[in-house]
This record gives structure tokens, sequence and C-alpha cells, in this order.
């Protein structure tokens, strides 16, 4: 009687299956990407006044950005204060919002002067952004 050597062979030990290690990546990369808030920036640091009376706006469409020089920022890029109204008009619908974020150093005439020149270019929701101040 012969008997059969019992050798397993070499190629199905030594692969690896890589499908539940991809599968796992790939849903955690679905849910880094799906937890992630998308925060709208304005493109420079603003530091903004207190209120108690502050209260939570719901997404805007565009951000503006004062400087406490002056500088006026639309969605991360500089623009001049006559351009202002038509940039902002150009980027927000019919039913979009704007906050204007005025850093506490700057004057209130240019905070006035850039949300006249929103509303003129037939903007209606322009709100301000404010921190809201501990009791």
């Amino acid at each position: 009687m012969r008997r059969r050597r019992l050798v397993a062979d070499d190629s199905e030990t030594s692969e690896v299956n890589l499908t539940p290690m991809l599968d796992v990546v790939f849903i955690m990369l679905i849910f880094f990407i799906v937890t992630t808030s998308f925060i709208k920036e304005s493109g420079v640091e603003i530091q903004r006044p207190e209120s108690s009376e502050a209260s939570p706006q719901p997404d805007a469409q565009v951000m503006v950005a004062i400087t406490p020089e002056g500088a006026v920022w639309v969605d991360g890029q500089p623009v001049d204060l006559h351009r202002v109204g038509g940039e902002v008009a150009e980027l927000v619908s019919d039913d979009g919002s704007v906050v204007i974020q005025a850093d506490r150093e700057s004057t209130t005439g240019l905070l006035i002067e850039v949300m006249d020149r929103i509303r003129e270019a037939g903007v209606e929701q322009v709100a301000v952004a404010a921190s809201r101040s501990r009791p």
C-alpha cells in the first residue's frame, strides 16, 4: 500500500486576502468624509465682537470679512469696497444669505457701507457675525 504525503501547497498558504482590510479602510474613509464638517472661512483672521444676544445663523452662502485695516474680503479673496455688492450678488442665490464678519477694531462706518452696498445689489438676507459672550 502506498502512502501519500500530506504536503500543503506553498501557494495556498502564502496568499493573504486583502479584501476585508480594503473594505474596512473604505468604510473608514466614508465615515470620515461624512462626519467632517465643512466650515466656510472668510479668508482672514477676524476677532469678532461679543454680544450676549448673538444667535446661531444657519449656513451662510457667502462670507464677507472686514479687517481692522479696512480691507474687504469676499470668500477668501480681497475685493475693492466699490465692487463688493456686485461680487456678493454674483455668488449668492435668490434664497442665500450673507454673513459679514467685521473685526472688533474695524470702523462701524465701513461695516454700514459694506452692508448698504450688498443690499443695493439685491441681497436681502445680511447678518453680522458676533461671538456669544458668557453671562
